[in-house]
This record gives C-alpha cells, sequence and structure tokens, in this order.
C-alpha cells in the first residue's frame, strides 16, 4: 500500500470514529449558491438548473477510484407572485475512492422583503436528509500493517484488525439550516448558518462522550457588481465582482478573496484561499456564456506543502442553464429588471 493511500485512510478512518465531518466547499460558489446560503433561492424568475463536479486531490486517485469527489445539482426560480424564491439541491460527496460516501438533499425556501426601493432582504431556511455510507471492508487499521507484508499476510489475505465493525454501515440524519441576504443594485453580504441542530450522523450509536454531532457551519460573505461597461445591440456590456467569503465549521475555516470578471460571453477570475492557520490555495477560472448556457472550470493551485505530499490541487467543472436567458422568457426579462447584483450567480 502506497504512503499517501495509507493516509488518506488514516484521515477516513478518523472522520468515521469522530464524527466531525466538514462540508465540501466550492470554489465556484457563485455557480452553487444553494450550498452557500439558502436565501440565494430564486436568483432568477425563470428556471436555473445548475451542475457541478469537483475533483480534489487527484494525486492520489488509486485504481480508477478518485480521491475525492463531489457532485452537486440544483433547480431553483423565484415566483413573482409569492415573493419568494425555491429550489431543490442534491449533494454527493466520495471520499477516499469509497471509503465515506455521503448523500444529501435539501428544499430551500427565500422570502424576499423591499425595504426601499433599492434596498432588500431575503430570509431562508433549507431542510432535508443526509445520508452516510461507510465502505468499512475497504478500511486499513494500524493494526493490520505488518512491517513486511503491509496490510496483507504471505497469502495475501487481508490481516485481521481488533476493530469492532458498527452494526450498521449506513446513517441517515435530518438536517436544518437558514440563511439572510441583505442587498442593493451595487452590493450585498449575507450569513448562513448550516447544521442548527448538529445531528449526530455517526456509525457507533451509544458511544462514550465521541460523538459530537455535524459542526454547526457558519459562512459570511458579501460582494459587489462594479460596471465596466455598459452593453448595447453592437458592444458587448461588462462588470467586475469582488467577493469575500468565510466559512467556519468546528475548528476549521477559510477566507476566500477575489473577483470575477464578465465581458459579453467570456469570464474569468482569481481567488486567493487561506485557511485557519496556513495559506492554502490561489483559484483561477474561466468560462463561456451562451444563449441559455454557462459554463465554467477552475483549478485550485495548491500553496505551500501538504501532509499528503503533493496532491494535485483541485478541478472544478460548473454547468448552467439559466432559462432567463431564452427567447421564451426575454421580452418578460426586459419588463422584470433586476434591482440587484446577482448578476455573478446567474
Amino acid at each position: 500500500m502506497t504512503r499517501h493511500l495509507i493516509l488518506i485512510v488514516s484521515m477516513a478512518v478518523l472522520v468515521c470514529t469522530l464524527a466531525r465531518a466538514q462540508d465540501p466547499m466550492f470554489s465556484q460558489f457563485y455557480s452553487t449558491p444553494l450550498v452557500l446560503n439558502p436565501a440565494f433561492a430564486g436568483t432568477t424568475n425563470a428556471p436555473r438548473l445548475s451542475a457541478t463536479y469537483r475533483n480534489q486531490w487527484p494525486m492520489h486517485d488509486q485504481g480508477g477510484a478518485t480521491a475525492y469527489a463531489t457532485y452537486v445539482a440544483s433547480y431553483e426560480q423565484f415566483i413573482p407572485a409569492f415573493n419568494s424564491g425555491i429550489g431543490l439541491l442534491l449533494l454527493s460527496d466520495d471520499s477516499g475512492g469509497g471509503l465515506l460516501k455521503t448523500t444529501s438533499f435539501a428544499a430551500n425556501y427565500a422570502y424576499r422583503i423591499a425595504v426601499n426601493d433599492e434596498f432588500n432582504i431575503r430570509l431562508g431556511i433549507n431542510a432535508g436528509f443526509k445520508q452516510s455510507n461507510l465502505g468499512w471492508d475497504k478500511l486499513v487499521f494500524l493494526d493490520q500493517l505488518n512491517p513486511i507484508t503491509g496490510p496483507l499476510d504471505p497469502s495475501g489475505n487481508p490481516n485481521i484488525s481488533d476493530e469492532i465493525r458498527p452494526e450498521d454501515l449506513t446513517a441517515t440524519i435530518f438536517d436544518v439550516g437558514t440563511g439572510l441576504l441583505a442587498y442593493t443594485s451595487k452590493f450585498y453580504g449575507g450569513i448562513s448558518l448550516q447544521h442548527l441542530t448538529t445531528p449526530d450522523e455517526g456509525f457507533f450509536r451509544g458511544n462514550t462522550g465521541l460523538l459530537d454531532g455535524l459542526p454547526l457551519r457558519t459562512s459570511l460573505h458579501a460582494g459587489a457588481e462594479i460596471v465596466v461597461k455598459e452593453g448595447n445591440k453592437r458592444n458587448p456590456s461588462s462588470f467586475i465582482s469582488p467577493n469575500i467569503l468565510f466559512a467556519k465549521q468546528g475548528n476549521q475555516g477559510q477566507i476566500n478573496a477575489g473577483a470575477y470578471y464578465n465581458h459579453g460571453l467570456v469570464f474569468a477570475g482569481g481567488w486567493f484561499r487561506h485557511a485557519f492557520g496556513n495559506a492554502d490555495a490561489v483559484i483561477g477560472m474561466v468560462g463561456v456564456k451562451y444563449d441559455i448556457l454557462k459554463i465554467g472550470y477552475s483549478y485550485d493551485f495548491t500553496l505551500g506543502s501538504s501532509l499528503a505530499g503533493p496532491t494535485g490541487g483541485a478541478h472544478e467543472i460548473s454547468l448552467v442553464l439559466n432559462f432567463d436567458e431564452s427567447e421564451a422568457f426575454k421580452s418578460k426579462r426586459r419588463a422584470e429588471r433586476y434591482n440587484d447584483c446577482f448578476k455573478i450567480f446567474r
């Protein structure tokens, strides 16, 4: 067994034993707004569909299995008659090539309050279920490692471990979160609180003092929209959107700061992410937007050294279908112009 696979196994065992899992975070947070804050539900009047794939630490992939892969898909739209936005979110995360798989589904709702012609507030809530599956037979414990033969005996059979196998390798929890957004046509700011009940997602039921529950995740985020050039029939418009995101869950956290630039059909961006205690990554992103389709690609350039050695950073691909841009909604879109600064999320 290679050294980096042993490290991944050790990390997975630690997560499963202490039930201190951290939520997956996306570099392209603007493509997955419901992951960030349920108050973002309904940033478009027409349906908005999105899908994102994240492949983290690809240099630790083994035997065709991805070390850390996360998939997310969502649907959302605003309903003017109810002054509300709705959304559905499906997220799947695979850690350690099948060691720990989680799937979550949540319904999102946001209500808009127009304080005046310029200032608005959105109150959001989400609720759903999360299921975790532990690939126990893929785990390798320290007492299985032989200095000479590794995790296998001379005959090629796995060494026996004294670790206790959980009675149930599947854990399902009910989860809720909430969020708030305040915004104008030039800037926005928000806060999101996820896992309000800190539910117990551990596999060892009735353990003594080991399970603290899924830690509360607090996210603070803000941004602005600066028009660089007004568009017309001949020349495309362009804008810059600087953003900052702070997220903390348990004893882990990060600060992500950077800017997004859009000019016509093309957009690009760059961010710096600083984890608690160390500089984490520089993120570069490029993409194209045509009609209802928007495709983005980003890469996380890992900074500094890691206990796991070279990681290969992280690749992220996003796809958004915004039916606000379709011919069927074009006349309605012109009649109902948005008084916000959420172009980056569309």
